[in-house]
């Protein structure tokens, strides 16, 4: 009897604790990690603004407006995921360690950074794929952005020249977090 019990209580909470957002049900390695993180549960609900980034692009220094962006707004159900690619022209070179001294060291990078990921169209990780094809865009170039709602759903892409503090990128964040 109380196998039965165990079981039908296993089965009334499954749901409660599934992913409903197939876009964000992924497994990354943070960055420089063998621990895995799986999007839905741990962003699920969060407004997310993915980045693949780069540390020897003319686009490097935006990291300092992504941190200070997700300083200002992660009490607000905000989060920046980064993902750094060596996808444009090799400039994201080096080992994981050493990407993830450079942002700590260099830009004070504290928002979750994750596994080195093919971001190209070609050649792109499924999660990238999935983003492009919601989309309608993959990255052409290192800091390429895009906004997901607390749905799990992408809002709005934004291309890698769009700096941080973009007027409209920030009015997208400022809605999409309910301000």
């Amino acid at each position: 009897m109380k196998t039965l019990l165990a079981l039908v209580t296993t089965l009334i909470c499954l749901p409660a604790f599934a992913c409903d957002s197939d876009l964000l049900d992924q497994d990354f390695r943070k960055l420089a990690s063998k621990d895995e993180v799986n999007l839905c549960e741990a962003y699920e609900g969060q407004v997310i603004l993915v980045v693949n980034t780069a540390s020897k692009c003319g686009n490097t220094p935006q990291y300092d407006g992504l941190e200070d962006m997700y300083e200002k707004y992660q009490d607000q159900g905000f989060v920046v995921l980064g993902f750094p690619s060596n996808d444009f022209m090799g400039q994201e070179p080096g080992s994981e360690e050493q990407i993830e001294e450079f942002c700590r060291l260099t830009y004070g990078i504290e928002f979750p950074m994750f596994e080195k990921t093919s971001v190209k169209e070609g050649d792109a990780h499924p999660f990238y794929a999935a983003l492009a094809d919601s989309a309608g865009t993959y990255p052409t170039w290192n800091f390429h952005k895009y906004l997901i709602g607390r749905d799990g759903k992408v809002i709005q892409q934004f291309s890698p020249r769009t700096k941080p503090d973009n007027e409209e990128l920030v009015a997208a964040v400022e809605s999409a977090i309910g301000n």
